[in-house]
């Protein structure tokens, strides 16, 4: 199941999957002629454990950088299994000569044992080198925003547990997804509620706001990025600075914004894809019903959003113990009048 996807700016388009049951040879890939190709190569794509630091062992998203580096985000959890010291990072692959940059480990009282990293964004314009922010979206622990600084490595947590980082409950929000909700359905007559918390993220055209969505919800968030890089800011400060953009009408994965100061949204519940104009309208960019479960999304230089649809809610633990997943999952583009947000 594809989740990532992030293009460069000269076009080459890179794919990430996650080990969520599916036999994943490679969990990063770039296509090459129509084929996935292990990236920078299989050695990175083999790793000898979850603790791994010098492999990648389970990988959520991949992000080409304002510079045309590409980011490869590692949960370092398979099946969402508990993390261990050096499997979950953050590693810089140089495109010029595919070979990896850096790689940024974490301490444990950033990610968590429980810590799902999820989806990351850049401003290079940040202190030496730059920061990175990426969600934390656990599914049975603390939520929030993790930040690092990417000239010392060091990061440290922002929001920690503030309710706009966590799943909304069921009785303010019951997502519909195909006709039927979206609720963790085991197979042994059960139900339980679907409870991922913060997971899209998206900066602004110029660097002022950090937005971010949990995934069960149908609301979204920003808050000020000085709040996010000032490790010393209180986090009563952070927390009171936090603005609710409102109900988006839908379910979302994924956040991407674009150079026009416009905002997308991927819509599970509807097979779509959503953005909000500066002046606060909403608008679809794309709806099909072949986009079943609009994942993560890309603005490219080549004037495309690209899109995985990966059928999440098609998997066994949602649908009664029965795996309703159709091959082949599927990489869509489609053309916008924009270009991505290059903060550098």
């Amino acid at each position: 199941m594809p989740t990532g996807v992030s293009v460069s700016h000269s076009g080459r388009v890179f794919v990430n999957f996650p080990k969520w049951g599916d036999e994943v040879p490679a969990t990063v890939i770039e296509l090459r002629d129509g084929q996935e190709v292990p990236f920078p190569d299989q050695q990175w794509n083999s790793p000898s454990g979850n603790d791994d630091a010098g492999a990648f062992v389970s990988v959520q998203s991949i992000v080409v950088d304002p510079v045309d580096r590409l980011w490869v985000l590692d949960t370092g959890s398979p099946m969402f299994e508990p993390v261990r010291p050096g499997g979950p990072k953050l590693v810089c692959v140089d495109l010029e000569s595919n070979t990896v940059a850096q790689v940024v480990t974490f301490p444990e009282d950033v990610v968590l044992e429980t810590t799902y990293l999820n989806d990351v964004r850049f401003d290079l314009r940040r202190g030496e080198a730059g920061a990175a922010y990426i969600t934390d979206s656990a599914d049975s622990g603390p939520n929030g925003i993790i930040v690092v600084d990417l000239a010392s490595g060091r990061s440290w947590r922002k929001l920690h547990e503030h309710p706009s980082t966590k799943a909304e409950p069921l009785d303010t929000f019951r997502p519909v997804v195909e006709g039927r909700p979206f609720l963790e359905r085991p197979g042994d007559g059960s139900t339980k509620p679907v409870t991922m918390g913060a997971d899209g993220i998206a900066i602004s055209a110029d660097g002022s706001r950090l937005y971010y969505c949990p995934l069960a919800s149908r609301r979204w968030y920003s808050v000020p990025t000085d709040l996010l890089v000032d490790e010393s800011a209180d986090d009563a400060d952070v927390a009171a600075a936090v603005v609710d953009e409102g109900d988006k009408g839908t379910g979302s994965d994924g956040l991407e914004t674009d150079d026009q100061g416009r905002v997308y949204l991927t819509a599970y519940e509807h097979n779509a894809v959503l953005r909000r104009l500066p002046d606060g309208a909403f608008e679809t960019v794309v709806h099909d019903p072949r986009l079943l479960w609009p994942d993560t999304m890309s603005v490219a230089a080549d004037g495309h959003l690209y899109v995985t649809a990966n059928q999440l809610h098609r998997q066994e633990k949602y649908q009664d113990g029965q795996d309703l997943r159709e091959k082949p999952y599927a990489l869509y583009r489609t053309a916008i009048d924009a270009g991505p947000v290059l903060l550098r």
